[in-house]
């Protein structure tokens, strides 16, 4: 298929080079041109703006930061991709943005689905994410080329544009909550004199044992964290699944609480590094 990658950051490059590997036509962009680059050696079309890049697309993938961005480059390229394009927001953006990208769509009468990406860099680069899609059944199915290319497995959360994003600030709530608690028992179990990789052989293979703790947690007792998942970009979404729980009667007593760990990690330097080094927090 022909498929538009608009934002080639972590998320985006992976994707892309999936799309690649797996045979499909890509055009991509991105706003800093030196990170879309790489990706035209590769046998990517390197376009120079948002709408010279959907032109000729099948299928427009929405990978960028945050609803500021999604909105600049949707209203940007929304007039020049053909009619029949299916365009898929795979951006984290919350309750909100994802309302105000859904009457976006609307006004400019774009097809609209989501396809939230589960999974870091390698998965993405790999193939192996968990997408999360919503939208109607008709567009998805034409979107599973794409989506099979990308991802180990798609869950289809639902048939309204938004059903996608909020299972994926309940995943993300999950992945927030067992990175810091695993650096918080690593730094218990060093402060009463014990190898903190004893913790993680006390949990392995046991009904409490995770995998993501082992895959944090070793990044942790080394104490290098080149980023899979950037710290920060943890933060914003920490911000948006606060936002929503808040707006729908939840208690936000541990995202606060995860807030707060995840900013001092973040102002001790450590924003743009993998989210493990929420650990030097503790």
């Amino acid at each position: 298929m022909r498929v538009t990658v608009l934002g080639t950051g972590t998320m985006g490059a992976g994707v892309a080079g999936s799309l690649l590997r797996e045979g499909h036509e890509v055009t991509v962009w991105n706003r800093s041109a030196d990170k879309a680059a790489p990706l035209g050696d590769r046998g990517a079309t390197v376009a120079e703006d948002p709408g010279g890049a959907v032109t000729s697309a099948e299928v427009v993938l929405l990978t960028l930061f945050d609803t500021d961005a999604v909105v600049d480059v949707l209203e940007a390229a929304a007039g020049d991709a053909p009619e029949d394009a299916v365009w898929v927001q795979c951006s984290t953006i919350g309750v909100a943005g994802t309302e105000t990208v859904v009457q976006l769509a609307a006004k400019y009468g774009i097809t609209l689905v989501e396809a939230m990406m589960l999974g870091t860099k390698a998965p993405a680069e790999h193939g192996t994410l968990t997408m999360l899609a919503a939208g109607p059944a008709a567009e998805l199915d034409r979107i599973d080329p794409v989506l099979d290319a990308v991802g180990a497995k798609t869950i289809r959360a639902g048939e309204q544009v938004g059903a996608g994003t909020a299972l994926k600030l309940a995943a993300n709530a999950w992945i927030a909550s067992i990175t810091a608690a695993t650096g918080q028992s690593l730094a218990v179990a060093t402060a009463l004199g014990l190898d903190p990789a004893l913790f993680l052989q006390a949990i392995e293979g046991s009904a409490s044992d995770s995998a993501y703790a082992h895959t944090k947690g070793a990044a942790m007792i080394d104490g290098r964290f080149p980023a899979q998942f950037a710290l920060d970009g943890l933060r914003k979404d920490i911000g948006l699944i606060t936002d929503a729980a808040r707006d729908t009667g939840v208690s936000t007593v541990l995202l606060d609480a995860l807030g707060r760990v995840y900013a001092d990690a973040s102002a001790a330097g450590h924003g743009g590094d993998d989210i493990a080094a929420v650990g030097t927090a503790f």
